[in-house]
């Protein structure tokens, strides 16, 4: 199990993470979520023992990361911005890695050099973007790792090698019991991997739920109402969002959805239905709560 404590980090004058406590079960898909400079990388880093904690602690298996060999051997991490050396190749790279993760597969590191297109003897610094990410997957892979921590890992990469890394990360938490954790802003991507998420903002915790537990509180209600319906007729609801299409409306509503269901009934509607929630509209519904959304961005 991943357990994090009450962690704080500063940089300078500016706080990070502020006390930031939850826990991710093993051998689940966590997805971290949240505004720009909310402090995921941070926490990243935190967990991967790159950072030290000025406060609080990450545990790994009840072990703190920072400074302990032992424990980063079975993690990871995958930065926004991975890093080689220079002159590295992929070959040259699963050589370093091969010294230092006992668990390195090199059965494992052949095939995966089959299935991605890229060079592997080619210099990294020369691949785009995209490739170096797929250097750094593969590398990642073959160390079969119990832990592995992605930052943006979607970010650069083509339909269908997006598709290959989720098939692969599946196989990975199927047949191995790896925790994976997932830092994106790249939500529809998320959505099709991730059993758990985490929402943080300004270094907080907002949200930490089971994924379809978290859209049980939140309804998304598409309408069609003969009348024009009269000014605060939907005010004993808690309406997140309204967007109008002629007759049509499209509803975004906290609370329970049988009241809900209930309350929008009575007043008649042509045609109703409950459409089912995206990973996205979680998200914004659950920051306008704590005050970020458009309107406040724009003042």
């Amino acid at each position: 199990m991943l357990e994090i404590n009450k962690v704080t980090k500063k940089f300078g004058n500016n706080t990070a993470l502020d006390e930031l406590s939850f826990s991710i079960p093993e051998g689940s898909v966590f997805g971290l979520i949240g505004s720009n400079g909310s402090g995921k990388s941070t926490l990243l880093r935190i967990i991967a023992g790159v950072y030290e904690p000025d406060g609080g602690e990450a545990l790994i298996d009840g072990e703190p990361t920072f400074e302990n060999p032992s424990v980063k051997e079975r993690c990871f991490f995958i930065s926004d911005y991975p890093y080689f050396y220079n002159n590295s190749t992929v070959e040259s790279m699963a050589r370093f890695y091969r010294e230092m993760y006992p668990s390195w597969n090199e059965e494992k590191f052949k095939k995966l050099s089959v299935m991605f297109p890229i060079g592997t003897k080619d210099r990294i610094i020369n691949m785009s973007k995209g490739m170096q990410r797929q250097a750094a997957l593969m590398l990642a892979l073959s160390t079969e790792p119990k832990y592995i921590l992605l930052d943006e890992i979607f970010d650069g990469l083509d339909p269908v090698v997006r598709q290959l890394i989720k098939k692969l990360l599946m196989e990975l938490v199927a047949e191995q019991k790896t925790t994976v954790v997932i830092a994106s802003h790249n939500l529809r991507e998320l959505e099709d991997v991730c059993d758990h998420i985490g929402l943080i903002h300004k270094g907080g915790v907002i949200l930490e739920k089971d994924l379809d537990e978290a859209k049980l509180g939140i309804h998304r209600i598409q309408a069609v109402f003969e009348n024009e319906l009269g000014e605060g007729v939907f005010k004993d609801l808690n309406i997140v969002n309204v967007q109008r299409q002629g007759k049509m409306m499209l509803l975004t509503i906290k609370g329970d959805g049988q009241e809900i269901e209930k309350a929008i009934k009575s007043l008649d509607p042509v045609y109703m239905e409950m459409l089912p929630l995206t990973l996205e509209e979680v998200f914004i519904s659950e920051m306008e709560a704590v005050g970020y959304d458009i309107d406040n961005i724009l003042r």
